[in-house]
């Protein structure tokens, strides 16, 4: 195998930067499904996220021969019973938009006034190969939900993420502070560094 072009199974281009960058001198360069002939999407049923991410990488490196990178992350809330959870995405149906979901969430949570704010963002990262899963990471950051929106930064629920060491939401915050301390972070540092020590024996 050429270990230099992996697949990256993304079509969203705000995470697609944050993992080039989270990636850096990693011996690979990664394409995004967009860089591809439309492949159908896997059916992503696993009650998990590290099942998605590994049916995601499994499907789509079975569709193109490549070596494949998948998540699957998202919220979850500990008053909501862990949703949105592996439902992040989809919350409130596909056509819902961001907005719409904080409301909602914030809408339930009021509801709730003494219930804990606690929540998490999960990350969890696949790596298939030649039909094997060869790596395997999960990625946390630990908050709390915001009392209202807050931020034009970063992507999805950052802006109703609120994260107490910056005291902050992580929508308020740049892409370097967001990466330091965020789920996606901890999770394709791992694998940038599984990539620097063991793509070379892949084959």
């Amino acid at each position: 195998m050429n270990p230099a072009r992996w697949l990256v199974a993304t079509t969203n281009a705000h995470k697609l930067d944050e993992i080039r960058v989270l990636l850096g001198s990693a011996p690979i360069e990664v394409v995004s499904l967009a860089a591809l002939c439309p492949i159908p999407a896997p059916a992503e049923t696993g009650a998990t996220f590290a099942e998605n991410a590994r049916l995601k990488a499994a499907g789509y490196a079975i569709a193109t021969g490549m070596p494949t990178i998948a998540e699957d992350s998202g919220l979850e809330i500990d008053a909501l019973d862990g949703r949105p959870g592996v439902h992040s995405a989809r919350y409130l149906g596909s056509d819902a938009s961001y907005p719409e979901r904080f409301a909602e969430i914030l809408r339930e949570l009021d509801a709730r006034p003494t219930a804990p704010r606690s929540a998490r963002f999960v990350s969890a990262v696949a790596v298939v190969h030649q039909g094997v899963v060869v790596f395997e990471t999960r990625g946390v950051v630990e908050g709390e939900i915001a009392r209202t929106p807050s931020g034009e930064g970063g992507f999805g629920y950052d802006p109703i993420f609120y994260y107490p060491p910056f005291g902050r939401t992580l929508g308020d915050v740049s892409q370097r502070e967001k990466l330091a301390v965020a789920h996606r972070g901890h999770a394709f540092r791992a694998l940038a560094a599984w990539l620097k020590n063991d793509t070379p024996r892949l084959s």
